[in-house]
């Protein structure tokens, strides 16, 4: 089965072709950072007339990519939600006039699953049971995961999810948008020794996140130490980044450990972060297990990984009716598994 995968839940435009059988055929996306930078972050009318130019172009160069026509795709795969609304009904809306058009059928993707099962683009796939990590924009989540569909959610943020910390503090710094990558390559130059933040919430039990209090004490760290110079501004970002990233440490060994599993995924586009990897790759070592995550390209919003899960979906014949879905809010832990229809 060839699937074509939809995603325009956010800043990113991305199209893809999975095939059952070959894998991942080919995929593209296009960043709207240019767009945004200006403002800082995401513009939600901006991106949505974004996603309106970019779709068909894309679509057109992701099918010559995989050498196909549209007429050589048996399904259509699109992200319905969570995200921005108006973002999300331009891809819901020709994805699934598309797949009308053509006469096969359309699944609607959640895209924080479509985050989950990412891992699985890759050679070494994970096995179920496992526990995941995913730590998208707006998203913090421990999930216990038995199969596709048939997911627990063990935890999750109360307040700022760690990427939305992270592109928070950067704007403290005065870095430039988007301010995850541009925090942690400044913390790379950074003293480890001069300050030390807090991890929160690992002193009390549970797998709940709060990163809010740890933005506040960037900005009152940064605030007792102006004029700030270049190297107080690295060690300041070298600090909030090892807190973040002790934490989720923290919070993962304790997660992996109550669900008895060995196996640890980590998805989202935090866990591009290189030193979340190396740390997250140490602690699972010692606990005898493994850590499995996508390739950088495929940590941020991508068609790839809503192709892979429309792709099962559609395999185990789930199918959408003739409606157009977009949700901006959609709990994951309502998804049917993937042998229910």
């Amino acid at each position: 089965m060839r699937v074509l995968g939809i995603e325009t839940s956010c800043d990113e435009t991305g199209v893809a072709v999975y095939c059952s059988e070959r894998g991942l055929l080919a995929h593209q996306v296009h960043s709207q950072i240019a767009l945004h930078a200006e403002y800082g972050g995401v513009v939600p009318e901006l991106a949505s007339r974004d996603h309106v130019r970019k779709i068909l172009p894309l679509t057109q160069a992701v099918l010559e990519q995989a050498g196909l026509d549209k007429c050589d795709l048996d399904g259509v795969a699109y992200t319905a939600g969570p995200g921005l609304i108006g973002a999300l009904l331009v891809g819901a809306a020709f994805g699934r006039s598309l797949a009308w058009a053509l006469g096969i059928p359309a699944i609607a993707v959640h895209h924080m699953e479509g985050h989950l099962l990412a891992p699985m683009l890759e050679v070494e796939q994970p096995a179920f049971p496992f526990v995941a990590l995913l730590v998208s924009g707006g998203h913090t989540q421990l999930v216990a995961v038995q199969g596709i569909g048939r997911y627990r959610l063990l935890g999750e943020s109360l307040d700022d999810a760690a990427g939305e910390a992270f592109d928070k503090t950067a704007k403290l710094l005065g870095l430039p948008y988007p301010g995850g990558p541009a925090l942690a390559a400044l913390a790379r130059r950074g003293n480890p020794q001069r300050f030390r933040f807090p991890r929160p919430m690992t002193d009390r039990p549970g797998l709940d996140f709060s990163f809010s209090g740890l933005k506040t004490f960037a900005r009152n760290t940064l605030s007792e130490h102006q004029p700030v110079d270049a190297q107080t501004q690295a060690d300041i970002a070298r600090a909030f980044e090892d807190a973040l990233v002790d934490t989720l440490v923290i919070k993962c060994r304790r997660a992996v450990r109550a669900a008895g599993v060995a196996t640890l995924v980590l998805a989202g586009g935090v866990s591009a972060n290189q030193r979340l990897r190396e740390a997250m790759d140490g602690m699972m070592v010692r606990e005898a297990g493994r850590t499995y995550y996508p390739r950088p390209e495929l940590c941020t919003d991508n068609g790839a990984m809503i192709a892979y899960v429309g792709c099962q979906r559609l395999l185990a014949g789930q199918r959408e009716p003739l409606v157009i879905e977009a949700r901006a809010r959609w709990d994951m832990g309502g998804l049917p598994a993937a042998d229910e229809r």
